[in-house]
């Protein structure tokens, strides 16, 4: 009975649901069918449109997992001190702790106090001035008064991390600096260090007055290049824009001179949007191209008139050498396309014209570099000309894989000559120049030393591109001679004489712009300053690489790149 009862309720309660209930009612099935049609668009559009959602949020995820992997970059870069960046940007919870290699942390450690001696020492006695003289606790304008200790310095600072002094020198740079002066200034030196040294600056921080001021003296040094061929005379008035060549060249325009401001005058065009600046500095090239021999090697004087070369030594020291260390960097500058062809084939010219120029000593085997002056070789060496090593070592991925490891090696022996242009002096510091004589290997030259970067630039690439230990081991040795030799109670000197070891009172600003940056660097995580992500000018100021079309020409970086600027450079700045 119960049972029954039952039954006939639920029958009662669900009939609607029975198919003869409907069959029986032909409006009611119609209606269903209605009611059916519209449910099921209804639940396929929330369906599509949940899928939609599905693949923004994976879109999404996609980006934070993207910023995540960032900022393990960055915390990798500072082991392990950065922590997630919250949506107000607030520091919370470190990502994890990286482990650095404790002897590594422990160098970067003495060179940036070593960077902080060097810099405290001229803002004490040297402020705004161009270069410290540390015996004399004074300062001197070597470069017309354009705080070019304190302009190279920026970025050093800002990579150490050393924020205070960094903010410090960015308002002196904002409120003080003042390019309008009645001075001859080189354009070759002002470029690499003041146009060099601004636009790094703004790479790192993103801050706007750093690209302002290296439009605004970028301007002032143009008319160098309204010669009759566009290539530039190398000295110019900063405040009249008068330009000339130095009388001790004949008229002549350097070779190094001339073709060393490419890096920074694109980079300025990329920032800026405007071409001008990289027409003026790529046209020179072009010139060049017209000349260029099948060895790749250019006498160190070009007539700026007729674009025709002039009887003068073929060198990679003094006067040649930065001009082939940019035929390469421009290549990599323009991210290795097709527009910028034309540099790695005339780079790779260069170096078959290089391979010409090397000896080797007897009794050890050291490889060097020889100059030429025409059909004659001169066995003699610069220690400018050790940037090399670092040039050959970055050039070497663009060969195929035995030319490739052959050009490397050749990188590696030469950097074990430079090594022992240090090695090979009583106080363990290289003299400016080296003599190969049969059976006697090398002997100084010019004996002075003047704080020069370029050896441990090499080291610093060739740890970064071989993984080899071996060069930081050499690097660390060079250091603790400049700590031994250089280092006084206002700040580090050059020498003299590197065999008795008598110093002299100047504090070079390359001293903190590059020497000490490439010794950091050495003893730093490989993400600080990636080798696929920047390029070094040849004053050490590293260069963002930005996108370039396959047309040659560039687009307006600026605002494209800021906030991804920002970001990273904390990577940069935070580190040890």
């Amino acid at each position: 009975m119960a049972r029954g009862n039952r039954s006939a309720s639920i029958s009662s309660k669900w009939r609607c649901f029975h198919p003869s209930y409907y069959l029986k009612r032909p409006k009611r099935l119609a209606l269903l069918f209605i009611a059916f049609v519209f449910v099921s668009f209804f639940v396929w559009d929330r369906q599509t449109l949940l899928r939609e959602h599905q693949v923004e949020v994976a879109d999404l995820r996609k980006e934070l997992a993207d910023l995540h992997n960032l900022l393990e970059d960055l915390n990798n870069a500072q082991g392990g001190t950065v922590g997630k960046i919250g949506l107000e940007g607030k520091n919370v919870k470190p990502i994890k702790d990286v482990p650095d290699d404790p002897i590594d942390t422990q160098r970067r450690e003495k060179v940036k106090e070593a960077m902080l001696h060097a810099w405290g020492s001229y803002e004490k006695y040297a402020w705004g001035q161009d270069e410290l003289q540390p015996q004399s606790k004074s300062g001197v304008n070597s470069f017309g008064g354009l705080g070019a200790t304190l302009i190279d310095s920026l970025d050093t600072l800002y990579i150490m991390g050393l924020h205070e002094q960094f903010e410090k020198a960015k308002e002196w740079v904002s409120s003080s600096l003042d390019f309008n002066k009645n001075y001859e200034a080189s354009v070759f030196e002002t470029t690499i260090r003041v146009v060099g040294g601004l636009l790094s600056a703004y790479d790192l921080s993103g801050d706007k007055v750093f690209l302002d001021k290296a439009r605004d003296i970028a301007d002032r040094l143009l008319p160098a290049w309204n010669t009759s061929t566009g290539i530039p005379y190398n000295i110019i008035n900063l405040s009249h824009g008068d330009a000339h060549n130095p009388g001790w060249t004949g008229g002549d325009s350097i070779l190094a001179d001339s073709g060393t401001e490419q890096l920074e005058f694109i980079a300025l065009s990329q920032r800026t949007g405007d071409p001008k600046y990289q027409q003026k500095v790529e046209n020179v090239i072009t010139q060049l191209n017209k000349i260029f021999p099948e060895d790749g090697l250019l006498p160190i004087y070009i007539d700026p008139n007729s674009g025709t070369t002039v009887s003068s030594p073929i060198t990679f020291g003094a006067m040649g050498d930065s001009f082939y260390e940019y035929l390469l960097k421009v290549w990599i500058q323009g991210n290795k396309t097709s527009a910028v062809k034309n540099y790695r084939d005339m780079w790779e010219k260069s170096m078959n014209g290089l391979l010409t120029l090397i000896r080797r000593s007897t009794p050890s085997s050291f490889t060097y570099i020889c100059e030429k002056d025409g059909d004659s070789l001169s066995d003699k060496m610069d220690e400018l000309a050790c940037f090399a090593p670092g040039m050959l070592a970055l050039g070497s991925s663009g060969f195929g894989p035995d030319k490739s490891q052959k050009v490397l090696s050749l990188a590696e022996e030469l950097a074990w000559t430079c090594y022992n242009f240090y090695q090979s002096t009583p106080t363990k510091l290289a003299g400016e120049n080296y003599f190969f004589h049969p059976g006697q290997d090398m002997s100084v030259g010019t004996s002075w030393n003047i704080l020069r970067p370029e050896t441990v630039e090499s080291l610093f690439y060739l740890w970064r591109l071989t993984g080899n230990k071996t060069y930081q081991e050499w690097g660390w040795n060079i250091f603790q001679a400049f700590e031994k030799n250089s280092r006084v109670e206002s700040g580090y000197v050059g020498l003299k004489d590197v065999n008795s070891g008598v110093k002299d009172n100047m504090m070079q600003s390359f001293f903190l712009a590059e020497t000490l940056k490439y010794l950091y660097l050495l003893f730093s995580p490989s993400s600080v300053i990636p080798l696929d992500q920047w390029v070094f000018n040849t004053e050490a100021h590293p260069l963002r690489i930005v996108a370039r079309n396959e047309g040659g020409h560039v687009e307006n970086s600026n605002e494209k790149s800021k906030a991804v600027s920002r970001l990273l450079g904390r990577k940069e700045g935070l580190v040890g």
